[in-house]
């Protein structure tokens, strides 16, 4: 047992199933929590030492009954960032390990659609911590004897193999986008902006079992990262397509743009053709080449001059019921950035947004009609001056009181609004098909 930075750690020998043992801590938690998963590891966090609210206005340090302000400097993010190193630890001079959420409409922040008082962001400084990787488990708390029930709480945490609804959502305002679809094309062709990201919500009648849920549907897919959360107002379980930005060691910002899509269902002889069918059609290869552009200028202006390199284009990405034309893209921070900068100059991710992102956000605006949130937001966790921010798509979402899906395409000048339309049931089938009801109250007598 050593101690880090206050807190205490223990590592211990961990041979049980990682997944159903972190959501089950989920389920059994009754404060807030953020488990993420990437590279095999899987990093659950409970409990508040201190959080960091974000609007536009800057940032907000909460730590017991102070409040510390921290205004607004180049971004928000910014913001969050200076509230976090704040926090200081010798270990971490980039702020303590932390994880949250970043809503779509942090993208909007210097506009006048954005309230001054809506939270943006939020992130958390846990009480508690534990690491699943690789057959050993690192636990973190305050001292011996909350590792102790710590330890105790991880070893008897499980989540029973759910059972899936396979609910039947893919129509609901389907006439709707079809038509959204048409006016963003007619915007497109008129010379306004090049390609738009337009989503659809779907309600989700009655209640799941979010832990369940999300079991089901990581046990189904094969994410670039995974998350189930409850923090700041928002319930959520996604399985992440791709980043929208990561920052490693030796300052390495790294981000993977996903763009052309055909389903995927799970016959090889049927899929290889899909796939030959992506590689071919000039709507999807513009789609992606087009984002993979956007993506090395915004790492331009954040990364040394000539670090910037494309290191994977166009392969194909499998992600549950779906394959993509993926790109991997990478540079060194400048000397005077740092992981809040790439991840602001990043963000909202390209293909969640569209080209150029100005006037695509205000397509979006005005077609949606309603607020995004975390749909096409992030999931962040931070470590020190490391960070890794997933793309929160293929998600379920929960806030007061309604449970709902979203799915998106993206829309060019050659665009089909049947094609589209058929796109966002192919991703929604992702989350759909492992939705795990509620269970019902026991009644007594």
């Amino acid at each position: 047992m050593t101690s880090v930075g206050g807190a205490v750690e223990r590592r211990i020998q961990f041979d049980g199933d990682a997944l159903a043992a972190t959501a089950g801590l989920c389920a059994e938690s009754a404060d807030q929590h953020v488990l993420y998963e990437h590279g095999g590891a899987i990093r659950w966090a409970e409990g508040r030492q201190a959080e960091v609210q974000v609007r536009a206005t800057g940032a907000t340090l909460v730590r017991g009954a102070r409040r510390t302000e921290f205004p607004l400097r180049t971004h928000p993010l910014a913001a969050a960032g200076d509230a976090l190193r704040s926090l200081g630890g010798a270990e971490a001079p980039g702020g303590p390990r932390a994880c949250g959420w970043v809503s779509f409409e942090l993208s909007q922040a210097h506009r006048d659609a954005v309230a001054a008082e809506d939270v943006l962001a939020w992130f958390l400084v846990p009480e508690r911590e534990v690491v699943v990787d690789g057959g050993t488990a690192l636990l973190r708390a305050a001292d011996a004897a909350e590792l102790d029930r710590l330890e105790r709480r991880l070893r008897a945490a499980t989540a029973a193999e759910p059972v899936p609804a396979d609910a039947d959502l893919l129509e609901h305002g389907a006439e709707e986008y079809r038509a959204g679809v048409r006016d963003a094309v007619a915007e497109i062709r008129a010379g306004r902006l090049d390609k738009v990201i337009l989503s659809r919500p779907v309600p989700v009648p009655g209640e799941i079992d979010l832990a369940a849920t999300y079991l089901a549907g990581r046990r189904a897919n094969t994410p670039a990262r995974s998350f189930l959360l409850r923090l700041g107002g928002w319930e959520a379980a996604g399985y992440s397509p791709e980043i929208v930005a990561k920052v490693g060691p030796g300052r390495v910002v790294t981000t993977q743009p996903l763009a052309g899509t055909r389903a995927l269902a799970g016959d090889s002889e049927v899929d290889g053709a899909l796939r030959a069918e992506l590689y071919r059609d000039a709507k999807e290869v513009y789609e992606h080449a087009i984002s993979v552009r956007l993506a090395a200028q915004e790492l331009d202006g954040v990364c040394a001059p000539g670090s910037v390199r494309v290191a994977e284009f166009m392969h194909v990405a499998e992600r549950g019921s779906v394959q993509h034309l993926a790109s991997e893209l990478s540079g060194v921070l400048r000397a005077e950035a740092d992981a809040w900068d790439a991840l602001a100059a990043l963000f909202p991710a390209v293909t969640a947004s569209g080209i150029p992102k100005e006037p695509a956000g205000a397509l979006i605006r005005r077609l949606e009609r309603e607020e995004r949130g975390l749909y096409s937001g992030a999931v962040v966790a931070v470590d020190g001056d490391e960070l890794d921010a997933a793309l929160v798509l293929r998600s379920v979402y929960r806030k007061d009181g309604r449970t709902w899906l979203r799915a998106g395409a993206g829309v060019v000048a050659d665009s089909d609004p049947d094609r589209e339309l058929e796109e966002t049931r192919e991703k929604l089938r992702s989350v759909c098909r492992h939705l795990v009801p509620a269970a019902e109250p026991a009644v007594t007598s």
